[in-house]
């Protein structure tokens, strides 16, 4: 694996993480890329709407575009990854109680 791809794959499971940690499983792209700012991972935002798209491909999160940012939500398949009951590949595995 190359180390952009495990930027990807730990970029991915930040952004379930942080849409897990809402109440209603959603945030838009904007307060997405603060969040893997907070984690050292600079980032455009395109870079981060491509990761949403993934994200989206492989149903682990549903976009909606609203303006010029992208609300996403956590689904089911998701949250399962997050809480280490179904793996995803491509995303990073969550490590136990973490």
């Amino acid at each position: 694996m190359t180390p952009q791809e495990m930027v990807r794959q730990e970029a991915r499971l930040i952004i379930l993480r942080a849409l897990a940690g809402e109440p209603d499983g959603r945030l838009n792209s904007s307060l997405l890329q603060s969040t893997l700012e907070a984690f050292g991972l600079t980032r455009s935002r395109e870079w981060v709407h491509e990761e949403l798209a993934w994200l989206a491909d492989v149903a682990a999160i549903a976009v909606q575009d609203i303006a010029s940012v992208r609300v996403a939500s956590l689904t089911d398949k998701g949250r399962e990854h997050v809480e280490r009951r179904r793996v995803i590949e491509g995303i990073k595995r969550p490590s136990f109680g973490g």
